[in-house]
């Protein structure tokens, strides 16, 4: 997220922009196999059984339904950015990128999910990373869109 908002603010980075690019689409892949993963580790999961039908409909799950619908929002969301990211070429530029700024949301979102679903999420260790995570992203994220504001 933080890098993606980077990116859009046109922030100066010292590496090519396509090497920039290219660790953008990494992460973002990676960060999508990650949400697989996870939820079909879900899936197996014996002690807090979760079925396909909770994982893709949000607020259905017994277990923590609030949490656990903000985690299902977000992976749509995620997974409708990833659509529009494969069907790039074929969009108009602007509906693209206002599309890509569901990631906001969507990593709103899951932060939440993960403050509040998480196991860890009592654990100092935890509260650090994600107090530093959600303030890097804040402060990026005013920094690019104060500068649009300004701009216009």
């Amino acid at each position: 997220m933080l890098l993606g908002v980077l990116m859009a603010g046109k922030s100066t980075v010292t590496w090519p922009k396509f090497a920039v690019e290219e660790v953008h689409r990494f992460l973002a892949i990676l960060t999508g196999v990650f949400i697989v993963l996870h939820g079909g580790s879900l899936l197996l999961d014996r002690v807090v059984p979760i079925s396909l039908g909770e994982e893709l409909v949000p607020f259905t799950s017994p277990y923590r339904p609030l949490a656990v619908g903000l985690g299902v929002c977000a992976m749509e969301l995620v997974a409708a950015v990833g659509v529009t990211n494969a069907l790039r070429k074929r969009l108009p530029h602007t509906t693209w990128r206002k599309l890509h700024y569901l990631t906001l949301p969507a990593w709103l979102l899951a932060s939440v999910h993960g403050v509040l679903a998480g196991t860890d999420a009592g654990d100092p260790w935890f509260a650090a990373i994600a107090a530093g995570t959600v303030s890097a992203v804040v402060i990026a994220a005013f920094a690019r869109f104060s500068a649009s504001a300004a701009r216009a």
